[in-house]
């Protein structure tokens, strides 16, 4: 079966048809910067352009970089506009779309449902977390496959900072760290979580995946195995299809 998938980002928002059977890209994926600032009827023009590219009907799946209620309403919005805290995002995709059936949930949880079924955490018990290093940090955390929504744990205070103001994509690049340098920030941050929620597995995800050799092997003292996203940055795509092929 095929189901749209969205990914917005801080800096790009992405989207293809998924073969969720499988945890594929049925097409190589479209990409339109995030506009800035963020507002929401700028970013549902850009969800809309992405789909249009594909002259796709029928449902979609779309990630948020925030908390969303079980209703598709925004909540936070660190990343994007803080016009989007309290609007109705499934509503106003779903319009935007032409009445189409829309599906939002959290960005990290998205690329950690389709990690845990497809990817990495596949046939993983105990706790998981899945971490999207970019703009940002998202996180999606697992006990015994089950999703724990919305944690945000990008947000903890680590040194007198937020996390992600510290071990993010954009911190690295903004402040043209070496790789040893934010590898040893982002050691810290996973020592920090597993000093808090003691998992088995952290999962890496985001754009930087795809760099993970270049990393990974600098992090050193965490108990856990710590591994890079299998799908790269396509799991949010692939996940943000799942949620909407399980709505009735």
């Amino acid at each position: 079966m095929q189901i749209f998938g969205v990914d917005i980002g801080g800096s790009g928002i992405k989207g293809a048809p998924v073969d969720v059977d499988r945890g594929e890209l049925s097409d190589p994926r479209h990409k339109v910067l995030t506009p800035h600032p963020a507002t929401p009827d700028a970013v549902a023009d850009c969800v809309r352009e992405v789909v249009a590219h594909f002259d796709w009907s029928g449902p979609v799946g779309v990630t948020f970089p925030g908390v969303v209620s079980g209703g598709g309403t925004i909540r936070s919005a660190a990343n994007v506009d803080k016009g989007w805290i309290d609007v109705g995002a499934r509503a106003l995709l779903s319009e935007r779309l032409g009445g189409a059936p829309v599906t939002v949930l959290n960005d990290a949880d998205a690329a950690g449902v389709a990690e845990m079924r497809f990817g990495a955490g596949h046939g993983r018990g105990g706790t998981v977390i899945m971490l999207t290093l970019g703009t940002g940090i998202g996180s999606a955390v697992f006990t015994e496959g089950r999703l724990v929504p919305n944690t945000e744990l990008g947000h903890l205070e680590l040194h007198g900072h937020e996390a992600e103001k510290r071990a993010s994509t954009k911190v690295r690049d903004d402040e043209q760290l070496t790789w040893e340098h934010w590898a040893h920030r982002v050691q810290k941050y996973l020592a920090h979580l597993e000093m808090l929620f003691s998992p088995e597995l952290f999962i890496i995800g985001g754009g930087v995946s795809r760099k993970a050799h270049k990393f990974l092997p600098l992090i050193e003292g965490i108990r856990a195995e710590v591994a890079p996203a299998e799908l790269l940055n396509n799991a949010g795509i692939v996940g943000a299809a799942m949620a909407a092929s399980r709505e009735p």
